[in-house]
């Protein structure tokens, strides 16, 4: 029988390591830098490069990515208790070669490319050289990619690519997009959607405007597409495999973003901690209050229930080498990440009062951000869905008008198995 809660030591002098490593070199740069996406610009080349460089001589660059494309090939539970520390700072994906979208978009190429695609898209990415864009929302469709009307038509060895997309991921920053587009309106809706390369040197397309939220940079963008050509080599996987190829990109970063949640979550209960020990108020310290004592203890409760559920998750797509068998429990996983950070931040905030509520502290960004949470790759609604239904197709309706778990039942069948001996 297999059932431990321990790290194995090697692996933990590792995490130690990264505890240091982002608490005292990384966590700072979030005071100075701008977003982690502008790699070109002098102060990020000047101040992460070299981190960045500490994390490769470790061995612990992009480790989500198998060796042959110089990552670890962590499984999802020690990326976990990576993520789980990284995710403390806002540059702490990117030091260490993880970063949204562009972890998703390099297993996408990783799996789908050819090998130029590779050579001139994929190399790049993982060296941190360029950072990458995923357009698939449009402003119609909102979560629902059966909506989808962009268009991508074959013209003379070409796809032309008309149409618009909406919150495109640090479009402003990217060297290239991937693309979702309808490529045959006549299929049936999953298969008539297919996925492209799109250089964003290639003239035909723009951003209409760049949108933030709370207190972000605007960095995700309103895109329009209008006659866009892109060579015919640049399609990911085959035509109408569109959906295949972005579930290749989602389960993982449902997953990833649920690890990294840990760590926002877990910095504001400590700052809550502290808080209540050190603030007095009425003569006695707010630790002595009974209802700060009560949001300290829901808070540690939520927080550890969230990280074994996000472990055992992570255990079980590491035990079946496939997202799809583990949907049930990444929806859930997705559904519980943005109440947790909201509730623990916003008790975080409280304590804190009016220094909690300016921007002196970072719990409105928090709570804000647990909205965008609560909405990138799918609402909480739609998980919630997908959790309820794969549990209750695993559940046989009654046969008769009353159940087996009708008391008079249970009642009559436990006399007719015990019936002499209860009667002695």
């Amino acid at each position: 029988m297999a059932w431990d809660f321990e790290t194995d030591p090697d692996f933990q002098r590792e995490l130690d390591w990264v505890e240091r490593f982002t608490r005292e070199e990384i966590e700072p740069l979030d005071h100075l830098l701008g977003v982690p996406y502008d790699v070109t610009a002098p102060d990020f080349v000047r101040l992460v490069r070299p981190l960045q460089a500490q994390v490769r001589a470790r061995g612990l660059w992009a480790c989500h990515l198998g060796p042959e494309l110089g990552g670890q090939g962590y499984g999802q539970v020690k990326l976990a208790l990576l993520n789980e520390i990284i995710g403390r700072a806002r540059f702490g994906p990117v030091v260490f070669g993880c970063q949204a979208p562009d972890s998703g978009n390099a297993e996408i190429l990783a799996r789908y490319g050819t090998a130029e695609q590779k050579a001139r898209y994929l190399a790049p990415l993982l060296n941190n050289e360029i950072v990458s864009c995923f357009s698939m929302t449009e402003p119609q469709g909102g979560a629902d990619p059966l909506l989808i009307e962009t268009s991508a038509v074959l013209d003379g060895g070409e796809w032309v690519i008309d149409g618009e997309k909406w919150f495109a991921s640090n479009a402003r920053y990217a060297g290239f997009l991937i693309v979702m587009a309808r490529t045959d309106p006549e299929a049936e809706p999953h298969k008539a959607m297919s996925m492209f390369i799109v250089p964003c040197e290639t003239p035909g397309w723009e951003i209409l405007r760049n949108s933030g939220y709370g207190s972000g940079e605007p960095t995700h963008a309103y895109l329009r597409f209008s006659g866009l050509r892109v060579p015919g080599d640049h399609m990911l996987g085959n035509p109408g495999e569109g959906f295949a190829v972005a579930q290749t990109r989602l389960g993982g970063g449902r997953v990833h973003h649920a690890m990294r949640t840990i760590a926002k979550a877990r910095r504001a209960f400590e700052h809550m901690c502290e808080r209540a020990v050190s603030r007095i108020t009425q003569g006695e310290r707010l630790a002595a209050k009974q209802m700060v004592q009560d949001k300290i203890a829901d808070s540690w409760i939520e927080l550890e229930q969230f990280r074994l559920l996000v472990l055992r998750t992570a255990w079980l797509i590491d035990r079946h080498g496939d997202y799809r068998k583990v949907r049930r429990d990444i929806a859930a996983v997705k559904a519980a990440m943005p109440k947790l950070l909201h509730d623990i931040a916003g008790r975080a905030l409280h304590i804190h009062g009016s220094l909690g509520l300016s921007d002196e502290m970072p719990f409105m960004h928090w709570v804000t951000e647990s909205y965008f949470l609560a909405l990138a790759d799918g609402p909480t609604e739609i998980h919630k869905v997908t959790v309820a239904r794969q549990l209750l197709r695993e559940v046989e309706p009654a046969s008769e008008l009353f159940p087996d778990y009708h008391v008079p039942k249970l009642r009559a069948a436990a006399l007719a198995r015990y019936g002499e001996a209860a009667q002695e």
